[in-house]
């Protein structure tokens, strides 16, 4: 445990010390606080034209819009959508960069397991990454306070749980990929490639046949997130994003396991 704890600080420092920690949460906070500000002022001005144009024909009163639900919901998707470019450079110097300064081979030789060497790089990044949504909390707690009736609190649970998960499975994937590769360039390229794919795999599903679409539907890591963003936990969802997670980290302790043989 002291093994596991000492590498999570060290690598949470890490993150820190380099620039690219705050590019990351800078960029991403931009696009998030921007795209929620849009997504508001949308469905603002939707809720404001349907209670003209009930007035103009009806008289009576407007459609009940659910305001809060429907920026909680697109504001989840459209962050579901970044992470999936940024979670890449935070991932890609896990490895890759203990190989280019040749610390890698003290690690595989030091009496630190490959379990704790990895958990520790994996928890640290989840922690990381929890950081940087932690200042998002922001927009919610603006709309609890000035929405009327008083937004639920559930969805907003779920798709913060739902982004952690989805968040877990592109991490194990991006360290996964850093073993590959001394170069951080390249471990952040192959795993923006892995991910276009995993994306051009959502859009594939959506426009294929009945057959082909539930099986890509299944497999496809963003699908199983709009569930999150509608306030669902489905249990199934919750295990294909755990058993992503598993394989990730798996193939990472098999590539680990060639480098100390190596080595």
């Amino acid at each position: 445990m002291s093994n596991l704890l000492a590498i999570i600080e060290k690598e949470l420092r890490s993150y820190f010390a380099s620039p690219i920690a705050y590019v990351v949460l800078t960029v991403f906070l931009i696009l998030s606080g921007y795209f929620f500000t849009q997504i508001l002022g949308v469905f603002i001005q939707r809720s404001m034209m349907m209670a003209v144009q009930s007035q103009q024909f009806g008289g009576g009163p407007p459609p009940a819009m659910d305001i809060p639900s429907l920026v909680i919901r697109n504001f989840f998707g459209i962050v579901s959508t970044i992470i999936l470019f940024m979670l890449p450079m935070i991932t890609m110097a896990s490895f890759a960069d203990e190989k280019r300064r040749g610390t890698m081979e003290l690690l595989l030789t030091s009496p630190i397991t490959n379990v704790d060497l990895i958990l520790g790089k994996f928890l640290a990044a989840i922690l990381f990454f929890k950081i940087m949504l932690l200042p998002t909390l922001i927009y919610h707690g603006f709309l609890f306070i000035y929405s009327s009736p008083k937004m639920t609190l559930g969805p907003v649970f779920s798709g913060y749980v739902g982004l952690i998960l989805l968040g877990g499975a592109l991490i194990s994937l991006g360290i996964f990929i850093s073993t590959l590769t001394e170069n951080q360039i390249v471990s952040a390229s192959i795993t923006f490639g892995a991910v276009l794919i995993l994306w051009v795999i959502d859009l594939a599903a959506r426009s294929a046949g009945p057959v082909l679409q539930t099986i890509l539907g299944y497999i496809s890591i963003l699908n199983h997130f709009d569930d999150f963003s509608k306030g669902v936990m489905d249990t199934s969802s919750i295990v294909v994003y755990l058993s992503f997670i598993f394989l990730g980290l798996f193939l990472t302790y098999r590539s680990l396991e060639s480098l100390r043989w190596r080595s």
